[in-house]
């Protein structure tokens, strides 16, 4: 029988979401309590995408295997006893066997905020903090030329695997709540640290007064020299995989 459910957890004391080496990630911790759970040696778990170190997660998906029905509600309550305070599950449901939490998603949600305010507050966290003054519309307009499907090779790292570059990008928005900031970005995929430079881009065009249309630029250059540096990663975090039918 095939699970899914959503996975939350705050990335900050974790090398990333997936298992990569004797450090702490979420899917090592995640198979470790659920092995625990179900006496079972070994559990294999399957993630909807790959975060790296230090981003957050309000929706992975996540699925597994098992050989015996479970109660979903109990399941729940047991698994979140015996993970780390900064991990937790929710959302647990039967799924079709052909259900798959990567191959089957259609669209990730992600979002990165930021605090815009000249002073520091006890309370900013590890958000990263813009003193300088942010035209929202402008950052609006800049986001614009990112909506469609494009070659994001300027936005990737030298650490991306995949050789592909493309990606179609559904929705781009920029908020202002007070003095916090949220970039709102949709997409079917994303490249190893794309959002982190697109923010990273938005910020080098507010601090240094350029126009907009730089990030069309930027992006038509398929040139990583050209884009800003990434930004830190704790303010990013995965908010939802969207599925079809099969979820």
């Amino acid at each position: 029988m095939r699970y899914a459910m959503q996975v939350l957890y705050i990335g900050k004391n974790y090398l990333g979401s997936q298992i990569q080496t004797d450090e702490p990630t979420i899917q090592g911790e995640l198979e470790k309590a659920i092995s625990t759970l179900i006496k079972k040696r070994q559990i294999r778990t399957y993630f909807s995408g790959r975060t790296d170190k230090g981003v957050n997660s309000k929706g992975q998906t996540v699925h597994f295997d098992l050989d015996e029905p479970i109660v979903a509600s109990e399941f729940v309550y047991h698994l979140n006893e015996i993970l780390p305070p900064d991990i937790s599950v929710d959302n647990l449901r039967k799924v079709s066997q052909d259900f798959h939490a990567q191959k089957s998603a259609k669209k990730r949600h992600y979002v990165y905020e930021f605090v815009n305010r000249k002073y520091k507050s006890a309370f900013d966290g590890d958000l990263l903090r813009v003193k300088y003054d942010i035209d929202m519309e402008r950052m609006q307009k800049a986001l614009n030329y990112l909506i469609g499907e494009h070659d994001f090779s300027a936005f990737k790292s030298s650490g991306t695997q995949n050789p592909s570059t493309v990606c179609t990008i559904y929705e781009a928005k920029a908020e202002k709540v007070g003095d916090r900031v949220f970039i709102n970005i949709i997409g079917n995929r994303f490249l190893y640290n794309m959002i982190r430079a697109i923010v990273g881009t938005l910020l080098e065009i507010e601090g240094h007064n350029l126009s907009a249309e730089r990030m069309k630029e930027v992006l038509d250059s398929c040139d990583r020299k050209r884009a800003g540096q990434n930004v830190s990663p704790y303010g990013l975090t995965l908010l939802e995989v969207i599925y079809g039918d099969k979820a």
